[in-house]
């Protein structure tokens, strides 16, 4: 990442907290954790840790997405938290524009990814080494330009979302990586975190969080 990082200055948008966890919602361009160097160093994590300093990482959201990302405030809930991810029990839903009239309307993509290791951190498709990767997708309305679509990962991978689309042949609207020419023209990546549902660690409740899309 280049040395002109500079993340919106937003205040916190707190979606809920209580004594075991905290949910919020990042804004497009900031961190979720710090980067390497001392101009990467702000980020969601440490903003979060200046109001609840004993904040810990359960999952990240990429610099450039934003929407629905949760902390947990004791060892045990962040535990209790990040099996979930591990165990594809969190339910995640994005909503993305894609370039191009995507068909048919609901979809799955089943291909596994692994680093570009030249290119890192970008991803690729490879099914001889790659990690398995599933992604269902459904568009919620098109244009001859354009669609918007609710992306659904069934797994975490690294810019899975992102590369996914990309192999579809209808790549992130804006996306500094991915996406070239006229898609790639935007004022910022639109994929958004806009749904999670996760049980909660002390009651085991299975609860749902929402972060409006803006864009």
């Amino acid at each position: 990442m280049s040395e002109d990082y500079a993340p919106p200055q937003d205040p916190l948008e707190v979606l809920h907290d209580d004594a075991e966890m905290l949910v919020v919602s990042k804004p497009a361009g900031l961190l979720s954790v710090p980067g390497k160097g001392e101009h990467l160093a702000d980020s969601l994590i440490t903003r979060v840790q200046k109001v609840w300093p004993h904040a810990l990482v359960v999952h990240r959201l990429d610099r450039d997405t934003s929407g629905v990302i949760v902390f947990g405030l004791t060892p045990h809930a962040q535990r209790f938290l990040s099996k979930q991810f591990e165990l594809r029990a969190a339910k995640k839903s994005y909503v993305a524009r894609v370039w191009g009239r995507l068909t048919p309307k609901t979809g799955r993509v089943d291909l596994p990814l692994l680093v570009d290791w030249p290119n890192r951190p970008l991803q690729h498709v490879d099914h001889e080494n790659g990690k398995a990767a599933i992604t269902d997708w459904r568009v919620l309305r098109d244009t001859e330009s354009e669609s918007r679509v609710r992306l659904m990962p069934k797994t975490g991978r690294s810019h899975q979302l992102r590369v996914h689309m990309l192999a579809l042949g209808h790549p992130i609207l804006g996306d500094p990586f991915y996406a070239t020419g006229e898609a790639r023209d935007h004022e910022r990546l639109m994929l958004h975190s806009e749904e999670l549902k996760i049980k909660h660690p002390d009651s085991g409740r299975m609860m749902k969080f929402r972060a409006p899309v803006p864009f």
